[in-house]
């Protein structure tokens, strides 16, 4: 019989207020009868005594010492500051809770500092390339929208050192594969224990304090309340026909940047929607068991499974979700999925408004979601598959740190085209009237790809054009069209006969990227000769 795993396992921990932390309470039983298992403490982070009492965490310096395995636990806030530290020092199996990690990048690097912003820019370029370091400084200039950091991960670094990477849904498998096939991946079940059934006087008494009656329909959306979650549509929905007497219970601290209470009012919606603010973790599943039905939309998404969406599957509740991501693959037995786009709106009206009508399909709905959760997400049974999927990858070398094979700018998005204009033939004395044929070599010096004339956005035109003087108006001239794209480092020579017109004094030759801008007005090369 083989001697058991060695795994040192790396996470916050309660009392932290993350839902990693509460997975790693429930995963870590059944992982300890499963290897040999030594808990790290994260630098400055508390623990919980329940935890100091039983697993004695060890220190962080000693994570991966003697030859043990690190598991960590990886997710998108400042609560995994430490985590990040160790992984990228220490290779180990990465568990990763959240596919984007550009929340917590800016987090541990972005600030006022101009050394802090050099941070983040080599991080994110180092993930990303040019993209990475374009939208770095345009973070830096206040520009960047929290959207649009869904669309770099700022992972591959990360994930790189690993010898290999858990997550929880197919989606995030193929994501990551998509990303960089040569990391290695596997999809375990998430740890969610099943609750015992809540007290129906216990549920009764949440609704009486937020003045909800019994006969009345309860929606309900938990966790922290950030635009991702969308509930500012679901209060939208409240307003419509189909909802009308439903009420809403918002169950998380809500982000600075909504304003989900005066929406509520603009709507008319006001006394029908009711936060409980953060909730203690013993009230939650009280006030989840409180609900007919739970909102669980999500967009755009860090690709997270959700476990705050399972635990409400857990208590026997079934959810709406968005149509996307992981939760597009929960059976339709336990979740309404709803489409993402302009007419969401309407559709969460009507979808959810059919089902609340139908009392005993929430019913069905109810039992099947908790079954769901029992067959597919039993914490003994994640731990067996964790515990696989470590001794499977362990033995595998991390691919290593790899600059990203990104495909270059054009100069229909790159601002500043470096490079150079040379041209031969037009050397004086050139007679009025007379023709030439000109020689003209263009080279690529910048890190954008010029392209051909045939696009309509950023195509190279050369532009020739006679001046009597700098200030005075062409005296005409012909244009050049690059026939294929130039690559960075690369020359192109073109040919072209030109005539110079009477009073012509000066030849100045200029491309132009077509809808964007000549290269005088980017930073560019252009070339001009008095004759």
């Amino acid at each position: 019989m083989s001697d058991p795993l060695r795994i040192d396992f790396v996470s916050p921990l309660p009392p932290v207020r993350s839902g990693i932390a509460d997975y790693s309470a429930d995963l870590l039983p059944h992982l300890e009868s499963r290897c040999d298992l030594r808990v790290i403490r994260l630098p400055g982070q508390p623990v919980a005594e329940s935890i100091e009492s039983r697993w004695h965490p060890g220190l962080a310096e000693a994570t991966g010492a003697d030859g043990r395995l690190p598991l960590y636990q990886m997710g998108n806030n400042r609560y995994h500051e430490g985590v990040l530290r160790l992984a990228r020092e220490r290779p180990g199996v990465l568990t990763l809770h959240d596919l984007v990690l550009h929340h917590l990048l800016i987090e541990s690097t972005f600030g006022e500092s101009e050394r802090e912003f050099r941070a983040y820019l080599r991080r994110l370029a180092a993930d990303h390339g040019w993209a990475g370091e374009l939208t770095a400084k345009v973070r830096q200039w206040g520009e960047l929208g929290q959207a649009a950091l869904f669309e770099l991960a700022a992972r591959q670094t990360l994930l790189r050192r690993q010898h290999g990477i858990l997550v929880h849904s197919r989606w995030a498998v193929d994501t990551v594969r998509e990303g960089d096939p040569e990391v290695r991946v596997k999809a375990v079940p998430m740890a969610v224990p099943l609750p015992e059934r809540v007290d129906p006087a216990a549920a009764l008494a949440i609704r009486r304090r937020f003045g909800v009656e019994p006969q009345d329909r309860l929606l309900g959306s938990f966790g922290f309340q950030t635009p991702i979650k969308r509930t500012d549509r679901v209060i939208e929905a409240l307003a419509r026909s189909e909802l009308g007497g439903a009420h809403l219970l918002v169950a998380g601290e809500v982000s600075p940047v909504l304003e989900l209470e005066q929406l509520a009012r603009e709507a008319g919606v006001a006394d029908r929607v009711h936060f409980a603010g953060y909730l203690p973790y013993e009230d939650f599943e009280t006030a989840i068991a409180a609900c007919d039905l739970c909102l669980n939309l999500r967009y755009p998404t860090a690709g997270e499974t959700s476990a705050s969406l399972l635990r409400v599957l857990a208590v026997g509740r079934p959810a709406l979700v968005s149509d996307y991501g992981p939760s597009a693959e929960l059976p339709d037995e336990v979740a309404v999925k709803v489409p993402l786009g302009e007419d969401e709106v309407e559709a969460l009206a009507a979808r959810t408004g059919r089902l609340l009508a139908e009392p005993g399909q929430l019913a069905e709905m109810a039992e099947a979601a908790r079954d769901y959760v029992r067959r597919w997400h039993d914490p003994a049974r994640a731990a067996a598959a964790v515990v696989e999927a470590c001794g499977e990858l362990a033995e595998t070398e991390p691919p290593g740190d790899r600059f990203p094979q990104i495909a270059p700018p054009t100069s229909y998005l790159w601002r500043r085209l470096s490079g150079r204009v040379e041209v031969g033939g037009a050397e004086a004395p050139w007679l009025e009237g007379t023709a030439r044929r000109l020689q003209i070599r263009l080279t690529n010096g910048g890190p954008a790809r010029w392209l051909a004339a045939r696009n309509e956005f950023g195509g190279l035109m050369i532009e020739l054009q006679w001046r009597k003087s700098p200030w005075h108006p062409s005296l005409g001239g012909t244009w050049l069209m690059l026939s294929r794209d130039l690559e960075p480092g690369e020359s192109r020579e073109l040919e072209v006969d030109l005539r110079r017109p009477l009073d012509a004094g000066m030849l100045i030759v200029e491309p132009h990227a077509r809808g964007v801008a000549g290269f005088y007005a980017l930073g560019g090369p252009f070339w001009f000769r008095v004759i």
